[in-house]
């Protein structure tokens, strides 16, 4: 059977859905890897000796640099790909390579990391980056018109969606009409152990980009007087660093082993925005930390209140202040949290998902 591997691109660095590809090629080792665009620094080990195959959009000056301009390409690029002779295609998703073309004959199993957040509940606060009133911010709105209506008239190229939280389940069904089965995207549970060296640094991990929300934590704990350390990259870096008070630590990129060893000895991992999922919040309970997070999204799944956690009901920095002010009055236990996060074991999606491509492919042997 040839099988083949599709995701969006392979440019942002090694971050949940590049470790959902990940875990999944190790199932299929010698299947071919296509994407949109591919930048082999930032993705460094991962893709070390992967079979890479980037889509045309490779080929265009400067695309890996400005490829956020791309997005009237997008749909073009991901139809482009050449998947022709491929009997099972496992596509991994969060905008476009659910769409991709396959022959009619061919089982497309699509892991969606969540329909695209930009076109469809996301919009308006991408249009906010654009000012007020100008042409380009008419162009945009035409623009994401457009790309939602090939996103949802392409919908049904996939055989099966997997959704990887109940949440995305939701907005799969909503925005696409379809059905999909939850399968939670893997955990490097024997990476994150819990250590006996504690430290007074609270944590926030996570790509510093405007949905995130890391505002939120910078600015309650500058108000707050406490520490917090902050490990990303992204476009929000300088704004952050100008509401920063000398309590907060803005660190840019670290090695992983930096990072696990942050995460195991913080006392706590702030999660101050809506995630899909949210692998790292996991990865902190997997080293035995307690996690402080939004009500919204996959946290509802991942954390159990008052026992490796603790919710804040509102994205204000005086609903997060108080739940760190309630957070310093409660202790949690190392075993409880590390036992909850080892429901979401790579060997636990492994599992899961070879069955569900087990079933696809016996269902059409069957047809």
């Amino acid at each position: 059977m040839n099988v083949a591997l599709v995701h969006d691109y392979l440019m942002q660095g090694i971050r949940g859905a590049e470790r959902v590809l990940a875990a999944i090629h190790e199932l299929y080792p010698q299947a071919p890897v296509y994407t949109l665009l591919y930048d082999p620094e930032a993705m460094q080990p991962l893709c070390a000796d992967w079979d890479v195959r980037p889509s045309f959009l490779q080929r265009l000056p400067r695309a890996r640099r400005l490829y956020r301009r791309l997005l009237p390409l997008m749909p073009r690029a991901t139809e482009s790909l050449r998947l022709e002779g491929y009997d099972l295609v496992l596509s991994s998703s969060s905008a476009w390579v659910k769409s991709v073309r396959t022959r009619r004959d061919a089982v497309h199993l699509c892991y969606c990391h969540s329909p695209a957040r930009f076109l469809w509940f996301w919009s308006e606060q991408y249009l906010a980056t654009y000012p007020a009133g100008s042409v380009a911010k008419a162009a945009a709105r035409r623009l994401l018109g457009r790309l939602r209506a090939w996103d949802r008239a392409t919908c049904g190229r996939p055989t099966t969606y997997l959704a990887n939280s109940r949440l995305v389940q939701a907005r799969i069904r909503e925005y696409y009409g379809r059905e999909s089965v939850v399968v939670y995207p893997p955990v490097d549970t024997d990476a994150f152990l819990p250590e006996d060296h504690d430290e007074e640094h609270f944590l926030v991990v996570s790509a510093l980009t405007p949905y995130k929300r890391v505002d939120l934590a910078v600015e309650t704990f500058t108000r707050l007087g406490l520490p917090l350390v902050v490990i990303g990259e992204g476009p929000e870096r300088e704004r952050l660093q100008r509401l920063a008070g000398p309590s907060v630590r803005l660190l840019g990129r670290c090695e992983e082993e930096e990072v696990r060893q942050y995460v195991a000895r913080c006392r706590a991992f702030i999660m101050p925005q809506e995630e899909d999922f949210g692998i790292a919040a996991v990865e902190a309970q997997s080293a035995g930390r307690p996690v402080i997070a939004y009500a919204a999204g996959g946290a509802l799944e991942t954390v159990l209140p008052d026992q490796t956690g603790l919710f804040f009901p509102e994205q204000t920095p005086e609903a997060l202040a108080a739940a760190v002010r309630r957070f310093e009055t409660m202790r949690f236990s190392k075993q409880a949290c590390r036992d909850n996060a080892l429901r979401f074991s790579k060997a636990r999606f492994q599992r899961e998902y070879v069955a569900q491509v087990e079933r696809l492919l016996a269902a059409a042997r069957a047809s």
